[in-house]
């Protein structure tokens, strides 16, 4: 494995106590109509919600952020996102509309400033922008929480010049 240029890990505590309580809201729910109904419908509709963000609570808690000579790699969870530098057109700071910024945390994908992109996002830390010369599938730009967005920008800036020269 190529030996990283710059690692970090991103974690909210906002974005996990959110998921908690939306797991325990719904394992609670569950409980009561199941003591009052049975197994129905309901029950199990909040039993899935429950489990759902269980698994959000345990998948999105580290956001691991790693850029190597040849590619940028982010990973959350057991969901992962790899795109060559070489790949990359521009990046900036991002700051997206409120309904992106607030509407959501993980990894979702939407259509932004006329480009679709993918996010992975917590709730809170600024955000960075990386689009692509060749869309990825459909996405031609990724979004992403960091805590040092200054830093990312200049390591991909120094690697497009780097391969430019």
């Amino acid at each position: 494995m190529e030996e990283p240029i710059y690692t970090e890990e991103v974690r909210s505590t906002r974005t996990s106590a959110l998921f908690a309580g939306f797991a325990l809201i719904f394992l609670v729910l569950f409980a009561w109509r199941y003591s009052a109904v049975g197994w129905k419908f309901t029950p199990g509709l909040f039993l899935f919600l429950a489990i759902f963000f269980l698994f959000y609570l345990i998948n999105y808690r580290i956001l691991r952020i790693r850029i190597t000579h040849q590619a940028l790699r982010l990973q959350f969870g057991l969901v992962n996102w790899t795109s060559d530098l070489e790949n990359i057109r521009s990046c900036q700071l991002d700051d997206p509309p409120l309904w992106i910024k607030y509407g959501g945390a993980g990894v979702h994908f939407a259509q932004v400033g006329g480009i679709y992109r993918a996010f992975y996002n917590f709730l809170e830390h600024p955000r960075v922008l990386v689009v692509f010369w060749k869309k990825q599938g459909l996405v031609q730009g990724i979004s992403f929480t960091t805590r040092q967005p200054e830093r990312i920008l200049e390591v991909l800036e120094q690697r497009r010049v780097n391969r430019a020269e």
